[in-house]
């Protein structure tokens, strides 16, 4: 991969001297490009930059596998190829390509160059920085794929060797005890501080240090189906020392900022806006489905429903009219689980009209389908004003509030003091303290409304309701309702993970946690079903189960979506050795072969 190496450090080169914020700005001469023009503060935040856009993009598409969204029916181009594909379970090797491109094109290429100029200067927390992030992104790939090259990935190798998924991991944790001395070390006097150029923590070496130990809780849990490698005393030493609250959680914060006319170089989509907004919400396709909606709805003996306080906020909304006062309604889900939907033209596009202030379908039969609200937002870029960030019509309605984690400036969630507690409320429960279990998933459950209202308080007053904070009388009375477990007794595990399903939106651990727990095969140890009402879309396509997901039973490991399949880079110019890293590799049912730590032992 020397070749990707270069080509990496040049967009390097070039995205610092087009930079849209003061620490991407380089002082060197932008007429005479070098390998050391790229100062340490013009070269992380596009590290920092690149592993988020991986890391979202896998936990937007990630989505599509465990139920949270769905694409709607007739898109073109790109998404026809990709997002269309994926409801159906007939995904294509281009879904994957994504995070594999900026990872090793964006990032990873570009770590060794920022390590030799952090030692020249002394900036020892740029190289604590450096391992650190080099553990994540083999880490998402890891889990992506299963193997892939590391090792040999980043030296002069053009076709570098695949190493096992358990090699890989035992690298990263590796990587994570050799990044937290530098974090210790004071820096010569003259180097680059920190805070220069970290777009993440502002070069607050504590939360560099807490992030270490929450990705050690969290991979070290990811074990727990390896009895050999599965330690909780570990993972609850390791959570001790992780993100104790906001303050200290790793949180990245974007904006809607009018000035950001850039474009990345790898996708084409603005600079500032959250990752899963140019993910997930730069079109209008994206639907949430049936299963993800009803997480946020408790029905009551009585017939009625009580809802989640966080519901208006975590699902889009769209704005009608009545009696010429208008009000918003709440997106229904798509039932992909138990519906031919996809099957009959559906969920169908829909249009506003605005002389009549109502909504539209073209498609026949399908009328219907406009109780499901897009994802669609609207950044500075897309000629929206940097205080709207809402999808709207020429009249001013609003035809999508967008979501908590899918609007443009929407914050990252990297790691935070929130699901530290989520994986201690897992970890006591197997350990049969459900008094303790009960009180680390009640925290997470606050923590998760806490961390939401913090942010929607800064946006302040807007015109988007789905900014407004929960009113506090509403978190409390719904974390003191039967809405959640009260008791020891009341809590399972399935509620635990059901809970830190909604808090972890959007992120690859969800497709994690539900791989551990084989989805709602009800098969894993004593818990039962973990996942409730989970199941492949109704419409899978007959080549998927033909092929790809042969399984005839949720008891079946093939009968579920495992892994993704490597892309075509590797296919085309690595198949070698490729094919010699799975028995599987190149068959058409490696998407649903485990991953090394999805294996039982």
């Amino acid at each position: 991969m020397k070749k990707i190496k270069y080509i990496g450090l040049s967009l390097v080169i070039a995205m610092g001297f087009a930079s849209c914020e003061d620490w991407l700005e380089v002082n060197d001469n932008p007429n005479t490009p070098t390998q050391d023009v790229a100062s340490l503060e013009s070269r992380l935040p596009w590290i920092e930059h690149h592993y988020g856009y991986a890391a979202g993009t896998a936990g937007f598409r990630a989505g599509f596998i465990n139920g949270t969204i769905t694409s709607r029916k007739g898109v073109s181009t790109l998404a026809t190829n990709l997002h269309n594909y994926m409801p159906y379970w007939d995904a294509s090797n281009g879904i994957s390509t994504t995070p594999y491109q900026h990872w090793f094109v964006g990032a990873a290429c570009n770590l060794e160059d920022l390590i030799k100029k952090a030692e020249e200067e002394g900036a020892y927390h740029y190289i604590g920085v450096a391992h650190v992030i080099r553990a994540m992104g083999f880490m998402l790939m890891a889990d992506w794929y299963g193997e892939c090259p590391y090792t040999e990935a980043l030296g002069a190798y053009l076709t570098p060797k695949y190493d096992t998924g358990q090699a890989i991991f035992e690298g990263c944790m590796a990587d994570l005890d050799l990044a937290l001395p530098y974090f210790d070390m004071t820096q010569e006097h003259n180097a680059t501080p920190l805070k220069d150029g970290d777009s993440w923590n502002d070069g607050d070496v504590t939360k560099w240090k807490a992030l270490v130990y929450g990705l050690k809780a969290r991979w070290l849990n990811n074990l727990s189906k390896k009895s050999s490698l599965y330690k909780p005393e570990e993972i609850l030493s390791a959570i001790e020392k992780g993100p104790k609250d906001y303050a200290t959680s790793t949180i990245v914060n974007h904006v809607n900022d009018p000035g950001d006319t850039s474009s990345d170089a790898l996708a084409g989509d603005p600079l500032k806006t959250s990752f899963l907004f140019d993910c997930a919400a730069w079109s209008d396709h994206i639907r949430m489905t049936k299963y993800y909606t009803d997480l946020f709805e408790y029905p009551q003996t009585d017939g009625s429903v009580v809802y989640d306080p966080r519901r208006e906020k975590m699902l889009p909304m769209n704005e009608h009219y009545k009696n010429g006062e208008s009000y918003f309604m709440v997106t229904s889900g798509v039932d992909i689980i138990n519906s031919d939907i996809l099957n009959n033209s559906g969920p169908a596009q829909q249009t506003y009209n605005a002389s009549t202030k109502s909504y539209s379908v073209s498609t026949a039969g399908r009328e219907g389908d406009t109780i499901y609200v897009t994802l669609k937002g609207v950044c500075c870029k897309q000629g929206g004003a940097a205080d709207e960030s809402y999808y709207q019509g020429a009249d001013g309605t609003i035809l999508s509030t967008g979501t908590f984690y899918t609007l443009p400036e929407s914050p990252t969630h990297l790691m935070t003091s929130y699901e530290m507690d989520f994986i201690k409320a897992e970890v006591l429960f197997r350990q049969g303290d459900k008094g303790g279990a009960l009180t680390a998933y009640k925290n997470a459950i606050k923590g998760h409304l806490d961390f939401m209202n913090t942010k929607l308080k800064a946006y302040g007053t807007a015109n988007n309701p789905g900014k407004n904070p929960m009113p506090q009388a509403d978190i409390d009375e719904f974390l003191a309702s039967d809405c959640i477990a009260q008791t020891a007794n009341e809590l399972t595990m399935a509620e635990i993970m059901k809970q830190k399903f909604i808090a972890m939106s959007f992120s690859q651990q969800n497709w994690n946690d539900m791989r551990r727990f084989n989805f709602s095969a009800g098969n894993v140890g004593d818990f039962g079903v973990v996942y409730p009402g989970f199941d492949r879309p109704k419409s899978i396509r007959a080549t998927a189960v033909s092929q790809k997901f042969p399984g005839a039973s949720k008891s079946d490991n093939n009968y579920w979506w495992r892994r993704m399949a490597h892309c075509s880079h590797e296919v085309n110019y690595n198949a070698k050795n490729l094919k010699e890293s799975n028995a599987k590799a190149t068959d058409n049912d490696i998407w649903s072969v485990s991953v090394w730590w999805d294996v039982p032992e």
